[in-house]
């Protein structure tokens, strides 16, 4: 290798050295407050801070939608080194079709000739039903609603990322050469007034420096209009996961449509309710709206009652197990005799409960009141 060759990537290299050290007095000193920075346009600004919206809120859905699909984090962080690795995930049994499976033995070793016992194998022969259209409902929703917001974030979302710091470290340079400009200003009018005769080497620097400033402002508008057309992609982005967003509840409605349907099915197949709901009451008629019960609990049908006036208590009997969702409720245990009436202010679908010294709002489609 020539001394020429050698001289060529000694400044290369210290050119570039040179250039990361302007980087960070720029940045150093844009921080401290004592050097001038370009600023973006509002228009830019906003696109900026929409792609970081974006990026933020579709790495929240994942994770969360990702959690919903699988509850367990050491099952998740199992998949999680499968995809890593390239490797098919493993096929696991629902928790629907584990206990439905459960039924059915149990179901099998009473006898399916007894009523136990076949009510046992319907029972679980429906929940593996729900096991099934929920694995379905997952692969719906990892195909059309994860797996899209996945591909944007690992693919068009870092190369937003990276053109990004690109334009902020063109962003610096140009500022470094706006200082550097105003330095070599600076320095030739102080010796012109401390000397009649200027100084070549003050022209010449600021020769130089002007020349690096156009490069600078050349290569920052070319990053910057890079930057900017990935940064209006984000309107199609959002169009795209709007797509992926009804699939996904569509996916949702389709599955809770199976589950009532499974669940209608076998409790018309087990006769312990008529078709339209719970347990009839002859001496009742169903008129009055129900309402929604907790998750937990079962949504009784509707049920009129005759409810006290707001100044006497009457005794009620509750039809239902009831489980108070905050302080203000009363929880129910089924026919169990409590002491009810109306409180001015209260919704019409509730009663106030007293149990000796326990007192709260329970729903009055829980109850029968008692002449």
């Amino acid at each position: 290798m020539d001394l020429n060759s050698l001289n060529a990537k000694f400044k290369k290299v210290a050119g570039g050295a040179s250039t990361v050290f302007n980087r960070a007095v720029q940045f150093t000193e844009e921080k401290l407050g004592t050097a001038e920075k370009t600023e973006l346009d509002a228009h830019f600004e906003n696109l900026m801070q929409r792609s970081d919206k974006t990026k933020y809120w579709s790495e929240i859905l994942l994770k969360h939608t990702d959690t919903l699909l699988q509850p367990n984090p050491n099952l998740r962080m199992e998949d999680l080194l499968y995809e890593k690795l390239d490797k098919k995930k493993k096929d696991r049994t629902t928790q629907y079709e584990i206990l439905g499976n459960s039924m059915v033995e149990a179901g099998n070793d009473f006898g399916p000739g007894t009523s136990y016992g076949n009510a046992l194998v319907k029972c679980g022969q429906s929940q593996i039903q729900i096991g099934n259209a929920e694995r379905d409902f997952v692969t719906s929703t990892v195909n059309n609603f994860l797996q899209p917001l996945s591909n944007f974030l690992e693919g068009d979302m870092k190369t937003i990322l990276k053109e990004k710091k690109i334009l902020e470290t063109k962003r610096l340079d140009l500022d470094a050469c706006k200082s550097r400009v105003r330095k070599a200003k600076s320095q030739s009018s102080t010796q012109q007034s401390a000397s009649s005769h200027p100084y070549i080497m003050a022209e010449d620097d600021i020769a130089k420096a002007e020349s690096d400033l156009r490069v600078a402002q050349s290569e920052f508008d070319r990053q910057a209009e890079i930057t900017k057309i990935l940064l209006e992609g984000i309107n199609s982005t959002h169009a795209h996961h709007l797509k992926c967003l009804n699939e996904f509840i569509e996916a949702q409605m389709t599955f809770f449509a199976q589950c009532q349907q499974y669940m209608s099915d076998l409790q018309k197949q087990l006769g312990s309710y008529p078709v339209g709901g719970g347990p009839s009451n002859n001496n009742t008629s169903s008129s009055s709206s129900s309402l929604p019960a907790p998750s937990n609990t079962y949504t009784p049908p509707s049920i009129e009652v005759t409810a006290p006036t707001p100044t006497e208590k009457r005794q009620a009997k509750a039809l239902y197990d009831y489980d108070a969702a905050d302080s203000s409720e009363l929880s129910l245990l089924a026919d169990e005799l409590i002491m009810v009436y109306r409180v001015q202010g209260l919704d019409p679908d509730w009663l106030m409960a007293e149990r000796g010294s326990q007192r709260g709002k329970v729903p009055v489609t829980y109850l029968k009141v008692l002449e």
